[in-house]
């Protein structure tokens, strides 16, 4: 890390950041994030464990990598969000989206404020079994959510020692207590997973970025005095979200003065004048359109700020602290929030001093000063109406919801009745006047009004859906009766009754044809740890045309089955598993699987059972 890295123009790529280094492949990971949309999350396996892309649409484009990204973490990925905070349109979404139930777990705080931090604990083994495993953590300022705002990432490599460190026991703190923070149940295998990760991130000896001399963690909310930066001399401050305290508080740890403060316009707007007097310079960037909540905009550019920067001068160092908290008392002060932050300590010579880092000839270029009158303070009532949409969110996410779901042939075999089931004494939502509900495979045409079984604490018809529609994710929306403001969220809820038979469906509607069968089963076939191979597998590319002829006369199919028997690295494992699956789903349509593959298969199955080659 040194100036150049903090320029605004060096982007580091979300799916980059996840990909396996050359040599290595996946093998776990632990996220943390205060809000997520299922396409965003939907991309995040592929870049995991098959091959990084440009931007999210590129990997939603490839029905079939999503479905094998799914495939290849499942119980390997655990990604813990603010319940409540998962982002949903009106329209359907893609029946995948219910693969992710086995990844998202949703938390809360301990107190009263939000589950706020964004950082990735990552586990990878080397692709020839021998060495050790690399360890890598993401520290970020962003959500799990499609955002182009201007934000900010680093990226820690390193190994397991013998010995515990303890610079990373605030990083061991936050891992340890996600499935306490969990609003429902959380499965074994994310729980164990999760802990093996804490483990692995408490020996961690992690490298140093160049210009920095040593770095350390922080946590604020889960228990204790919350962190704040030390004094100093002199000291910078970017956060698109602020108030009077906690901002007077950095103001004083600076001894001689606080420089710069960048910010959104609609947050200096409300914050007092003596307040913003404190600091010399006050900037906004020429355009604030991304809000805390991960929407914005439509827009192919960069826009907004998401970017949290303490820049701190002290004698012939400077500190830099990044991570998850704005300037606001939940973050620093009361320490009610969740927050992570990295602090990284170098000579400001190396590292850069706030002028070269927040300055002109560094992220001050993008931003103008701030005109105080230039907007308006938001109007209490809107201040209050936010409240009660966030009381009554809270509400319904954090785990007293269900959903219950039984076999209903009236409309047809295999179709399935769906309930959301209230606790006995029923949800009074004050001054919420619209509740409506539905399963997000279905989209809002499929919505139910709830507000009325909510209240009286009984189960809601929410209809019938075919097998592969059932999810235990629902579009909830919400209208606040005083403003008519509304709010539209998706929430994970326990269900009863899913049919074991589910997945099996979702594949096999993906699956659907000869040709998707054989395109899938060559990213199946692709080498691990090959990421071209399988971005290529995965658009429809390769070995030549042998792929869309007869099995018969598929040389190149014939060869990757052979080399992946003799690397014994468990492709043929998974292959076994996609026949198994494809064959016991009784979803109708024509079979996908070629005959002539079918005996070819037999083949194989024999030497791979009589062998015992698998993972």
């Amino acid at each position: 890390m040194n100036r150049a890295t903090l320029d605004p123009e060096n982007r580091l790529l979300y799916g980059d950041s996840l990909q396996a280094p050359p040599g290595y492949r996946f093998d776990a990971g632990v996220a943390t994030t205060f809000s997520l949309d299922f396409e965003t999350a939907l991309a995040v396996p592929v870049s995991l464990a098959l091959f990084a892309a440009d931007n999210r649409d590129e990997i939603l484009q490839h029905p079939i990598a999503l479905l094998e990204g799914a495939e290849r973490i499942s119980g390997r990925l655990a990604v813990f969000a603010e319940a409540g905070q998962i982002h949903v349109g009106l329209a359907q979404q893609s029946r995948l989206c219910s693969l992710l139930e086995k990844v998202i777990v949703e938390v809360q705080a301990p107190g009263e404020g939000s589950f706020h931090p964004k950082i990735w604990a990552l586990r990878f083994k080397p692709l020839d079994q021998s060495g050790d495993d690399l360890l890598r953590v993401l520290v970020l300022s962003r959500n799990l959510t499609r955002d182009r705002s201007w934000d900010i990432a680093v990226r820690l490599e390193g190994r397991r020692t013998r010995q515990p460190k303890a610079q990373n026991r605030p990083l061991y703190a936050l891992l340890s207590a996600l499935p306490g923070l969990a609003v429902s149940p959380v499965p074994d295998e994310q729980r164990v997973l999760t802990m093996e990760l804490a483990e692995d991130m408490r020996f961690a000896e992690w490298s140093l970025p160049d210009a920095c001399e040593k770095f350390e963690f922080a946590v604020n909310g889960l228990g204790g005095r919350p962190w704040q930066p030390p004094e100093c001399t002199r000291i910078g401050v970017v956060s698109p979200f602020c108030d009077d305290d906690a901002l007077s508080m950095l103001a004083g740890k600076a001894r001689r003065s606080a420089e710069i403060l960048i910010s959104r316009p609609d947050q200096l707007a409300c914050i007092a004048a003596e307040t913003l007097e404190d600091f010399e310079h006050v900037a906004v960037l020429d355009e604030m359109a991304e809000r805390e909540d991960g929407e914005e905009a439509v827009s192919s550019g960069l826009e907004g700020l998401h970017a949290k920067i303490i820049v701190a001068e002290h004698s012939w160092d400077t500190r830099l602290t990044l991570g998850s908290g704005n300037a606001t008392t939940p973050a620093f002060i009361s320490g009610r929030n969740v927050e992570f932050f990295i602090t990284f300590t170098g000579k400001t010579s190396k590292l850069g001093s706030i002028e070269t880092i927040l300055g002109e000839s560094g992220f001050g270029r993008l931003t103008r000063a701030f005109i105080p009158g230039e907007l308006a303070a938001a109007e209490a009532s809107e201040r209050a109406a936010e409240r009660v949409l966030l009381i009554a969110r809270r509400a319904l996410a954090r785990g007293c919801l269900s959903i219950r779901c039984e076999a209903d042939a009236t409309e047809g075999p295999g179709n399935w009745r769906m309930w959301l089931v209230p606790p006995a004494g029923g949800i009074a939502l004050a001054d919420i006047n619209r509740v409506r509900v539905w399963p997000i495979t279905r989209g809002e045409g499929h919505a139910r009004d709830a507000q009325a079984s909510l209240a009286a604490g009984e189960a809601l018809d929410l209809g019938v859906v075919p097998l592969t529609d059932v999810t235990r994710f629902l579009a909830i929306e919400m209208k606040e009766q005083a403003t008519g403001q509304s709010i539209l969220f998706s929430t994970g809820l326990p269900i009863e009754g899913l049919p074991a038979e589910r997945d099996a469906a979702i594949m096999r509607s993906v699956i659907n044809d000869r040709k998707t069968f054989l395109r899938y089963l060559r990213l199946l076939l692709t080498a691990l740890g090959d990421p071209f191979a399988a971005a290529l597998a995965a658009n429809g590319g390769g070995s030549g045309a042998g792929w869309a002829m007869a099995v018969a006369d598929d040389e190149p199919l014939l060869e990757e089955l052979v080399r992946a028997l003799c690397a014994k690295d468990g492709r043929l494992n998974a292959v076994d598993r996609l026949m198994t699956r494809l064959t016991e789903s009784k979803t109708e349509g024509a079979d996908p699987i070629p005959e002539e593959f079918r005996v070819l298969w037999q083949t194989f199955r024999a030497v791979l059972e009589e062998s015992g080659n698998g993972e």
